[in-house]
């Protein structure tokens, strides 16, 4: 493990390499800030009386954040090598549509959040999730959300040459959206807003949908309160997808890559922190700033359900090379 961390600093997060940051303190997560590398820090952390192993940080400084209100000396910090990924590149201007996953600025920082409404004059609604809040953002305050996994950004980095920009004008109503894709009786997954549930998905069946466009939803392995039926409950069309599809069994799972890990009956986001042997793994999911251990059965690779397709991050670098290729 120790090797690939070394691998990662000297490919990526060398000194001064321009870097965004993520942060476990309450307030901040779910945020990325610009900075850059100071230096990297490797230290032995004790695990029990006869075993240390290493553990590889970063020092950072960030472009936007203050030591203290009022100063003027950047903030420094010693983070986790898993809480930092390089800058993504300027990317060409573009429209956003309705239901599309973006990065809004905000607060020195980039949120995660999605478009609701598409407004006049260049202007985008966008909800957070985390703070359930809704605020109004310029086009040029947002950005196409990406995920960093294996050295790749997924979906795939756009380029000047890439094909014309799609207008908001094919924009759906969230109802259209849903009428198409979560009908009765389908096997889905479900997200909650809830403290304890963030960062999960759980498996679940639809069982109506209403006439708000929301549906009701049946989980497969949660139980009510009197453990005498499963749960139903009713979700809108941002906490509900379709079952991510089978894909072919990975044989081994690397440092820092992206997966969902099986634990309390959901599946967790998280990031592979390190190998262990007899096929089994150590995970660090960010919400909870936990690192627990998982057999290679319990773990999956993990996809992201993006403006209507299944998009699995270890594919990025292909699909972009396809891409590439077909507009040469």
């Amino acid at each position: 493990m120790e090797h690939c961390f070394e691998a990662l600093l000297n490919t990526y997060f060398t000194d001064g390499a321009e870097i965004e940051i993520s942060s476990d303190d309450d307030g901040f997560r779910g945020a990325w800030y610009e900075g850059k590398v100071v230096r990297s820090v490797s230290k032995k952390v004790k695990k029990n009386a006869s075993k240390k192993e290493h553990r590889v940080q970063v020092v950072v400084e960030y472009a936007t954040l203050m030591a203290d209100d009022g100063d003027t000396q950047p903030l420094q910090e010693t983070v986790d090598i898993v809480q930092v990924r390089p800058r993504p590149p300027r990317e060409r201007r573009r429209t956003f549509n309705f239901n599309e996953e973006v990065d809004a600025y905000c607060n020195d920082g980039w949120w995660e959040g999605i478009v609701m409404k598409v407004l006049e004059g260049r202007k985008y609604s966008v909800f957070f999730r985390a703070s359930k809040e809704q605020l109004d953002f310029a086009e040029s305050q947002l950005r196409l959300h990406r995920e960093w996994v294996n050295g790749d950004w997924a979906p795939p980095l756009e380029h000047e040459n890439d094909e014309e920009i799609v207008t908001p004008t094919e924009k759906k109503r969230s109802n259209d959206i849903g009428q198409e894709i979560f009908s009765q009786g389908m096997k889905v997954e479900v997200s909650s807003d809830e403290e304890g549930f963030k960062g999960a998905w759980f498996a679940a069946t639809v069982v109506k949908q209403l006439d708000s466009g929301n549906y009701v939803i049946e989980y497969q392995n949660l139980r009510n309160d009197d453990d005498t039926e499963f749960l139903q409950e009713e979700v809108d069309h941002l906490h509900i997808r379709p079952c991510p599809p089978d894909i072919e069994r990975v044989n081994s799972f690397k440092v820092q890559e992206k997966v969902d890990a099986l634990y309390n009956d959901g599946w967790w986001v998280g990031m592979i922190s390190k190998v262990l042997k007899g096929k089994k793994y150590i995970v660090h999911f960010s919400n909870t700033n936990e690192e627990l251990e998982f057999k290679h059965v319990d773990v999956r690779p993990h996809q992201d359900w993006i403006d209507g397709k299944w998009i699995m991050a270890s594919k990025a670098k292909q699909l972009s090379s396809r891409t590439s290729k077909s507009k040469s």
